[in-house]
This record gives C-alpha cells, sequence and structure tokens, in this order.
C-alpha cells in the first residue's frame, strides 16, 4: 500500500471521492421542532465538507413517526418541510467537493414508548435488552413482537425516508443494519426468537434486510450510492455478538453481497483488532467474501490508524475525532501527532454548544 493512498482519489458508481477520508454517520438529538436538525448541527456537516472530508454522512435518520425513534429530539426525512430544510444544506457539502449520503434506521426495541408519537416500541421478538437504558436509567420496556402488518408498514418507512433523500438532492443513501437496531435485531438469533419465515436461519432471519434493500432500490435513481452499515455489536448487551464465528460473519457478508448495494460499511470497536478466531480483522475477513467498496470505522484517529484501516478497505470513517477536530484531514495530510478520544468525549454532541 502506497503512503498516498489515503489522499488519493476513489471511483465510485459515477462519484470520484477526492480522498479516503469520510465523516462517520453519529446518532444526535438535537431537532428541537418538526424534526429538523438545529442550524449550527447541519452547519457542523458543510464545515468538514469545506475542510477536506470526501465523505459526510447525516446524522442517523429516523424512518416513520410510529416506532422508528430511540432518542429524544431525532431528525425525520419525510416531510417536504424537512426537504426543504435539508436542500440547502446537501448543496453546500456537494459544492464543497464531498459527496453527501443520509442514512436512516428505525430503533426497534432500543426505544421507549415516550419518544415515540404512537407510544409503542416493536422488534421483532418480545425480548428486553439486559441492560438499562442509560437515558431513563429504568429498564426497557418490552416490545411488541411485530406482525406482518408491522413489517410492511417499517419496510413502507424505509422507502419514504428515502425518497425524501433523493428529493433533497442526497448523493447517497445508507440503511443503517448495525448497532443492535431493528435490522440488526432480525439478523440476531439473541433478538430473534420468531418461528415464522423471518426467523431460524440466517437466510431467513436476513429476509427484513433484504426486502429493506430491495425496496429502497426500487425508489433510488441509479446515479445515486446505494449503502448499508452493518456492525458485530450493539448498543446494548455489547458482550453479545451478532454473529457466533468468523464464518457466520462471512455467509452474512455473502447474502450482503449479493444485493444491489454499492458500498458495504463495517462498523467496529476498534479496526485493527482481531474477530473471533480468525486472527483477521473484520474488513479483512469481509473483503474474503465481497469485492463491493468497503468503508470502515472504529479507532481511526491519527494517519497510522487511518493507513492501517485501509489495509483491506477503500474509505476510513472518523466519528469521535472527526466531531471534535475540525482540521482533522488537514493533520492527516501532515501527519501530526493526535489524541485517540474515548467515548465520553463524544458526549459534547449531545450539548448545547455549537461545534467546532
Amino acid at each position: 500500500m502506497s503512503d498516498d493512498r489515503l489522499f488519493s482519489a476513489f471511483p465510485i458508481k459515477g462519484h470520484t471521492l477526492r480522498n479516503r477520508i469520510g465523516v462517520a454517520p453519529m446518532t444526535r438529538t438535537s431537532s428541537l421542532r418538526d424534526s429538523v436538525p438545529r442550524e449550527d448541527v447541519l452547519e457542523f456537516l458543510v464545515r468538514r465538507a469545506e475542510n477536506g472530508a470526501a465523505v459526510v454522512y447525516t446524522e442517523a435518520i429516523v424512518t416513520d413517526y410510529e416506532s422508528a425513534q430511540g432518542y429524544p429530539r431525532q431528525a425525520r426525512l419525510v416531510t417536504q418541510r424537512q426537504i426543504d430544510a435539508w436542500k440547502p444544506v446537501v448543496a453546500a457539502i456537494k459544492e464543497a467537493g464531498a459527496v453527501a449520503i443520509m442514512q436512516m434506521f428505525h430503533c426497534g426495541r432500543m426505544a421507549w414508548e415516550e419518544v415515540n408519537p404512537a407510544g409503542r416500541v416493536i422488534a421483532p421478538s418480545a425480548l428486553t435488552p439486559r441492560d438499562d437504558n442509560p437515558l431513563t436509567g429504568r429498564p426497557y420496556p418490552r416490545p411488541d413482537a411485530m406482525s406482518l402488518f408491522d413489517i410492511e408498514h417499517v419496510v413502507d418507512g424505509f422507502v419514504q425516508t428515502a425518497r425524501g433523500a433523493v428529493a433533497a438532492g442526497f448523493d447517497g443513501i445508507e440503511i443503517h443494519g448495525a448497532h443492535g437496531y431493528l435490522i440488526s435485531q432480525f439478523l440476531s438469533t439473541y433478538t430473534n426468537h420468531r418461528e415464522d419465515h423471518y426467523g431460524g436461519p440466517l437466510d431467513q432471519r436476513f429476509r427484513f434486510a433484504r426486502e429493506i434493500i430491495r425496496a429502497v432500490h426500487d425508489v433510488v435513481p441509479n446515479d445515486r450510492l446505494l449503502a448499508f452499515r452493518i456492525s458485530d455489536w450493539g448498543v446494548a448487551d455489547m458482550d453479545v455478538s451478532l454473529c457466533g464465528s468468523a464464518d457466520e460473519w462471512r455467509g452474512l457478508m455473502g447474502l450482503l453481497d449479493a444485493e444491489p448495494l454499492d458500498v458495504l460499511s463495517v462498523s467496529t470497536y476498534d479496526h485493527a483488532l482481531p474477530a473471533w478466531d480468525s486472527g483477521k480483522t473484520m474488513a479483512a475477513l469481509t473483503r474474503e467474501v465481497t469485492d463491493k467498496p468497503l468503508f470502515i470505522c472504529g479507532g481511526i484517529h491519527d494517519r497510522a490508524s487511518a493507513d492501517g484501516a485501509l489495509a483491506d478497505a477503500d474509505v476510513v470513517l472518523s466519528g469521535k475525532s472527526m466531531l471534535l477536530n475540525p482540521n482533522l484531514v488537514e493533520d492527516l495530510r501532515t501527519g501530526r501527532p493526535l489524541p485517540a478520544y474515548a467515548s465520553e468525549d463524544a458526549n459534547a454532541a449531545y450539548g448545547e454548544e455549537p461545534l467546532p
């Protein structure tokens, strides 16, 4: 791998990334009215594009007004007012030379009734997380096991949100299937105890993800990117792995590889750690199965970690470091010594002060 790979261009489905560095999607809770983020939160995304990031993701946007929301004050993209709020932001990101991607998700059981307009929590099975909700200090409520009607309704929420992103001008749409949220809940035997054709063996647990991918693909123009995010960990009960082995992970990646996706985005806690007993990183395991463009995040904070992450991936995404350091791209270019921020440092994202 050449030393300048991090700052080399990367062509991807009609787009050319100016480097291999992106702003990772991050959950925010700053939508004070009509599910539209605060102006300073939107300006943050534009500044990162102006400062050299090649890919700029939105925060995770929830997909319907009934049961998708898992945190207070989250954004949506299904009304004209919401679309109109995002249009100038997307245009500014693109004018600055970056590719703009909207990420969307449904929180499933990672929610509580008070944050959802319908006062309801749903999941593949009526199973609560073992961990308490850190925002309420109480156990999560027992979710309703989703009916087939619920599943169809949720799939449509992803479709309508994708339509909103297309109308707002985004270059790409990412389906968030990671971190223990609803799609991940269907994929996991820990959270999916269904006895119908959405449960059981991996191919059936993947059915929900497949239906969302294909339904969204049908409404996304050919000149836009369609991405899927996946991880082996979740935000609750973090000691429980999505997959039980490297072979199961390869099987899941094979299912994703067969879908009409332009990007696979693998989220890790540390991109450099070996996965299971394979002696290989998550990116290396994934690369064994697919030739699709591969984005990677997790512990990427300086030039050495960014270069290392590109050994088996095409683009590196940074969350905490990009959040807290507006000059990250230039600092990576010059090789400046940079700190590895702790998870607690990212709490700045949820405050009232504008980010740098």
